[in-house]
């Protein structure tokens, strides 16, 4: 009989599965001391350690190192959340079985990826908000293309999170980690993501080619240049098309 049950039996709509899957990725995520640390205060610390200390390191910028060191440190919070965080914490979900659980429910696995995405995006949305407001601080005044720094966000967080649940899917849990963490140290220190290419010299002509590389390109052209660097972001779409891919053949749910 109609309105015997409330509410209603059966799964809920997919967008409104997704939207609280998103929610509690995102708060999962928060509540994680690790995963808070990669997100906010490694990000900030480099931020505030690069714009006071870039006299005492000898670095020849082009602009005020305020208006360099932010693009970058922006780049590096998204590849932090993106790639190093989605891939420790999608890892041990393995382990643990709680994708394999998941599997189970309404959710589909393609509201599970969705959700995933739109966890990241919201926490990204607040690394935007910290990170914008500590350089605000520090005498930041950027003149952005707003359509550029969009879409260096959302392809470099579409790269990385495809290289990370690729990572993720092949390799068990305590591998993950170590191996995401690595990759995140190597990306920080010669990737080309907190400083500009030309820091690097000879090297520089490589690191243009890295995910780490173009996304930092890519957040610089837009912060301090105003522009939209078209070269980065189809270098960051092939590196999500490339992770893609490889999630899509190697990826075991459990």
């Amino acid at each position: 009989m109609t309105g015997t049950f409330t509410p209603l039996p059966g799964a809920a709509p997919l967008a409104r599965q997704v939207r609280a899957q998103a929610r509690m990725e995102a708060r999962l995520m928060l509540r994680n001391g690790e995963q808070l640390l990669l997100a906010v205060v490694i990000p900030v610390i480099v931020l505030i350690g690069g714009v006071t200390g870039s006299e005492h390191l000898g670095l020849s910028l082009d602009h005020d190192p305020v208006d360099v060191f932010t693009p970058g440190v922006l780049a590096l919070a998204i590849m932090s959340t993106a790639f190093t965080s989605l891939a420790i914490a999608t890892g041990f979900e393995r382990r643990y079985g709680v994708i394999k659980r998941l599997g189970a429910s309404p959710l589909p696995r393609s509201g599970l990826l969705m959700g995933k995405v739109g966890a990241l995006l919201l926490v990204e949305a607040l690394q935007v908000v910290v990170i914008g407001a500590v350089a605000l601080a520090l005498g930041w005044d950027p003149t952005p293309d707003v359509l550029g720094f969009l879409l260096a966000v959302v392809t470099g967080t579409a790269a990385f999170a495809a290289l990370g649940l690729f990572l993720a899917g092949v390799l068990r849990a305590e591998a993950t980690l170590a191996a995401a963490n690595l990759v995140y140290l190597l990306l920080l220190a010669g990737g080309a993501v907190v400083l500009p290419i030309s820091a690097y010299g000879a090297f520089g002509d490589v690191v243009r080619w890295l995910p780490s590389g173009a996304l930092g390109s890519a957040m610089r052209a837009a912060l301090i240049d105003g522009v939209t660097s078209w070269r980065d972001l189809l270098v960051l779409c092939g590196w999500a098309a490339v992770g893609t891919t490889l999630t899509a053949r190697t990826f075991k749910w459990e």
